[in-house]
């Protein structure tokens, strides 16, 4: 554990100066946690995080974004659509007052056992059962 959050320091090193892990910058603050949308300035990351937003007009949510740009130091190799955490950090330049200070994991069961197939025996032969008998149809049609 690193900076005192609950990130751990990247295994890569970096001569980066505005790095939090190899430089002198430190954090302050909140953390932030969102998805990269965009990877297409130097050393710089668009994070965006998604927020519900209750409208009592309608006594409804509605959803929000808001994208922050945060420093990505060398040592994190980032792509779009990762997810990370930002930390508050002063003032790096005009817009950038963020740092990003790790990934996050974010591997979800989406139902992909279901999607594999059964895991139990008497399941897969009643798996094998309907396959061989919508075969059987499908083919008769042919």
């Amino acid at each position: 554990m690193a900076l005192g959050l609950n990130v751990d320091e990247p295994e890569t090193t970096c001569d980066d100066p505005n790095c939090p892990f190899h430089g002198t910058v430190s954090v302050r603050g909140g953390t932030v946690d969102g998805m990269v949308a965009s990877t297409e300035m130097h050393r710089s990351v668009i994070v965006e995080r998604e927020y519900d937003v209750t409208v009592p007009k309608y006594d409804r949510k509605m959803k929000r974004r808001s994208r922050t740009p945060a420093h990505a130091p060398d040592c994190l190799d980032l792509s779009v659509g990762d997810a990370v955490r930002i930390a508050e950090t002063r003032p790096l330049s005009k817009t950038k007052a963020h740092v990003v200070v790790g990934t996050l994991d974010t591997t979800r069961d989406l139902g992909a056992s279901s999607l594999s197939g059964p895991s139990d025996p008497e399941s897969e032969v009643a798996l094998d059962e309907i396959e061989s008998t919508s075969a059987e149809e499908s083919g008769g049609d042919a």
